[in-house]
């Protein structure tokens, strides 16, 4: 019998017979890739794993997406691009303790980078548990460290409005108040299932992204991070069930999100950024009335979207994500998406 293509998440392997095909689908190269998401044993490296390990740095460079015209009226909006204030940087440089997949985390990355304040990154492995207990008490991301003022402190939103009112870090109150926008929000409940389902297992299958470059780093992840239609009681463990689901089939259910074509998924988020692209504001800020709170958040959560090869994106969205990872100095994910 033909060995089918092999994903090893542990010890164990998980396989399934290859259909035959004259074309490298998108489908065929997330399934090779997935080969080195969490192995340990792998018999051979094929080429793609190779070419992911070549890769390196130059998988954070200019984006690269499929791109498709906006399809509403009110696609196109006159508005001023945002100008990033002179460099400001410290003599103690502030540092940010944070895992490089976490929306919490980036928000306070895009936030240093739009008011161009030079920083330090700390990517804490995903199961580094001593690092940030000893900065602040527990577990969490981030953590904004200000040597200055021996300070250190938690909470995204905290840090950013620390910063953007301390005339040190530039002009203060750079953004404008977030407009509790009930469309956004409600689009981001709409398409949760659906990036959780794309997303958590490309996070771990990427073999790039800094809190995942062990082997116990992805399984903190996997251990921790349900998959649809699973709840977070379900999978991590509740009264009745007090250690959860058992490590060896979240392993498989990760395998198995993996091997899955990703294009039904993939069809239906396009139609989503068809929608959301119809009410951001412009290619520079998502809301009227400039930069915001708004942006801060809905990008940051965005983001993650690139890590999901195949996506198209409507034209104005993606400058909006262009344009803040530029300004930002936050890259996206396209060169490493699966």
């Amino acid at each position: 019998m033909r060995r089918g293509k092999t994903f090893i998440f542990d010890f164990k392997t998980w396989t399934e017979t290859p259909k035959p095909t004259s074309n490298f689908s998108v489908c065929e190269e997330v399934k090779l890739t997935a080969a080195i998401i969490l192995g340990i044993n792998t018999p051979k490296m094929n080429l793609l794993s190779i070419l992911f390990l070549l890769s390196g740095a130059s998988a954070f460079n200019a984006p690269y997406a499929v791109r498709v015209p906006s399809l509403r009226m009110s696609s196109t909006v006159e508005s001023e691009p945002f100008t990033k204030p002179e460099r400001v940087v410290m003599d103690e440089l502030p540092t940010v303790f944070v895992y490089d997949h976490c929306p919490f985390c980036v928000r306070v990355r895009l936030a240093l980078g739009l008011k161009n304040v030079k920083h330090n990154v700390n990517f804490m492995a995903n199961d580094d548990i001593p690092t940030p207990t000893k900065l602040v008490g527990k577990k969490i991301a981030p953590i904004f460290a200000l040597p200055v003022d021996n300070l250190v402190m938690g909470e995204s939103l905290d840090i950013i409005k620390l910063v953007d009112s301390d005339p040190r870090f530039g002009p203060v109150e750079l953004f404008k108040p977030a407009t509790e926008r009930k469309d956004i929000k409600a689009w981001q409940k709409s398409v949760q299932v659906l990036l959780r389902t794309l997303q958590r297992p490309r996070y771990v299958a990427t073999g790039l992204l800094p809190e995942f470059q062990q082997l116990d780093g992805r399984h903190a992840f996997i251990k921790n991070h349900q998959l649809p239609p699973y709840g977070k009681p379900e999978w991590k463990g509740n009264e009745e069930n007090p250690d959860g689901m058992d490590m060896e089939e979240k392993l498989k259910l990760y395998a198995e999100a993996m091997a899955q074509d990703p294009a039904p998924l993939i069809e239906e988020l396009n139609a989503k950024l068809v929608e959301l692209d119809d009410i951001v504001f412009s290619e520079y800020y998502c809301s009227e009335g400039g930069l915001s709170y708004d942006d801060i958040d809905l990008w940051s959560r965005l983001r993650s979207i690139t890590i999901t090869k195949g996506v198209q994106w409507p034209a104005k969205l993606r400058s909006y994500m262009d344009n803040l990872s530029a300004r930002g100095d936050v890259p996206l994910y396209d060169q490493m998406a699966l």
